[in-house]
């Protein structure tokens, strides 16, 4: 297979598990050429995403390298053999190659679970909330990057009508439903939306209140994606410069605590949604 130029976090991530196989079972770089009969910079190049490699040899290295997850290998051989475009690259070229990244790590989720301190959650948002948090930005966008990042942004949302579509878990801050972003008038719109939202089957909205106090990683938002298999879950944060993507297994089990604790201070669904009633009829 030719060479990529940018490969995707996905096809990075398929590298990146190859690797782990690899390492798991002791090998150096020379030792799985030896054994594969190939060079090591096929295998560098393979690891690290620029070269594609068929479902067939993700088989076949990872029966070479001893692993005895057949779950886990059959999920990357399937990853190693998608093709054709997701809607995301409509946008290549036009918005930064983490925003489309993280829209391809959303369309595999099986599951979400995100906290969110001072938005309201990006699959959650109206049009004008959008519009009005993207309007912040410094510096100012020109209007056909506003319209394309809004575009993406409303796009997104279509991953909660897919069949299987991810259950989803959205913990959010007090200071986020209070936050008005456009006004009275657009706020009190997200919110009965965000109400509206929280009536899907795969959607649950529970609320981190002020009164609480104190929860971990309360500095920054949070977005847990799992996938279809625990080896393949990947976190997602923000950061001034977008979003970062972390899979070390260490991060992942740090993550899923903070998660855990954050849910455990938070209202339930039912005392969530007369929680968000409440701070409606304020504004």
């Amino acid at each position: 297979m030719p060479p990529r130029k940018a490969p995707t976090a996905r096809q990075r991530r398929l590298g990146v598990e190859l690797r782990k196989i690899r390492e798991h079972a002791g090998l150096t770089l020379a030792d799985a050429a030896t054994q594969l009969g190939t060079d090591r910079t096929s295998i560098s190049n393979t690891e690290s995403g620029r070269f594609g490699v068929s479902g067939e040899r993700v088989r076949t290295w990872a029966a070479h390298y001893g692993c005895p997850d057949a779950d886990y290998v059959e999920t990357l051989a399937a990853m190693a053999e998608e093709r054709g475009k997701g809607w995301w690259e409509d946008y290549r070229g036009e918005l930064s190659a983490g925003a489309l990244d993280l829209s391809e790590l959303e369309h595999h989720a099986t599951a979400l679970r995100a906290v969110q301190i001072m938005h309201m959650p990006g699959l959650l948002q109206t049009e004008d909330y959008a519009r009005a948090v993207f309007a912040e930005a410094v510096p100012a966008l020109s209007d056909v990057d506003l319209r394309r990042r809004l575009s993406h942004r409303l796009k997104r949302r279509d991953v909660l009508d897919r069949p299987n579509a991810p259950t989803c878990t959205f913990l959010i801050h007090e200071a986020a439903l209070r936050m008005e972003f456009g006004g009275r008038k657009i706020a009190r719109a997200q919110l009965d939306y965000l109400l509206k939202e929280s009536d899907r089957d795969n959607v649950t909205v529970r609320v981190v209140p002020f009164a609480v106090g104190g929860f971990p990683n309360a500095g920054s938002s949070t977005l847990y994606v799992y996938g279809p298999v625990p080896q393949l879950d990947t976190v997602q944060t923000d950061t001034p410069h977008g979003p970062a993507f972390l899979d070390a297994e260490t991060r992942l089990a740090n993550y899923r605590a903070v998660l855990d604790r954050t849910e455990e201070r938070s209202l339930d669904a039912v005392q969530s949604r007369d929680f968000i009633y409440e701070i409606a009829q304020q504004v």
